[in-house]
């Protein structure tokens, strides 16, 4: 009897060291492929709102952490990404949270960047989670509607805050049918992210990166 309980203890701890063997090497096995293709993920949403060819740096691997519940709609860390060309600030893609939608949060990417006379332009938003009500407020996704696209090129300036506000608020963007709620969290959100960008651009482009090492090493400062 005491043979057969070691026996089949020594069968179960031999299973157990080589399942454990076999999730080691699975996991390493596909780490690296699942690292590189929520990379290319990432780089495609970034390319999607900052023009690739307005920078030369590794957007996806220049960031920081920040937090501000205040603009930022989150008491957690939010990135941002930083573009650079020939050592020059681009422009930046801040990831934000609308705390306000419908159906909870909504989890957003905004491309910021300046032109000639210091007014932010917004070069792109894309939605990156929610959970709105399908056929309604999940028209904030560019894969159920374009309304998203209306914020492109779009000029934020002191002149124009006012009017960043959906159509029923007095603002320039279109609500939809039956769902105001969703649109105008998002828009709400943007602006905000504008105007953190406004008063934060120097310490957001002066600040140490937190993500990986850049891999195309942009040339120090003379």
């Amino acid at each position: 009897m005491r043979k057969s309980v070691s026996k089949n203890g020594l069968i179960l701890a031999i299973f157990a060291m080589l399942t454990s063997g076999l999730i080691a090497i699975t996991y390493f096995a596909t780490h690296e492929q699942i690292a590189l293709q929520q990379q290319a993920k990432l780089q495609g949403i970034l390319n999607a709102i900052i023009a690739p060819g307005s920078y030369d740096n590794a957007i996806a691997n220049n960031c920081i952490n920040v937090t501000s519940s205040e603009y930022l709609g989150s008491k957690e860390p939010q990135r941002i990404y930083r573009a650079f060309n020939n050592n020059l600030p681009v422009g930046v893609a801040i990831e934000t949270t609308a705390p306000d939608g419908y159906s909870g949060k909504i989890q957003l990417v905004v491309g910021l960047t300046d032109d000639a006379q210091g007014n932010v332009i917004i070069t792109g938003v894309r939605v990156l989670d929610h959970k709105e009500t399908p056929g309604l407020g999940d028209k904030i996704d560019l894969r159920v509607n374009d309304w998203i696209l209306s914020f492109t090129q779009v000029l934020f300036s002191p002149e124009t805050s006012e009017r960043f506000a959906v159509k029923k608020d007095g603002g320039q963007f279109d609500q939809f049918t039956g769902a105001t709620i969703s649109p105008r969290a998002v828009v709400k959100a943007v602006k905000r992210s504008a105007l953190y960008y406004q008063q934060e651009k120097q310490a957001i482009f002066s600040a140490a990166n937190a993500c990986s090492l850049d891999v195309l090493t942009r040339p120090e400062k003379n």
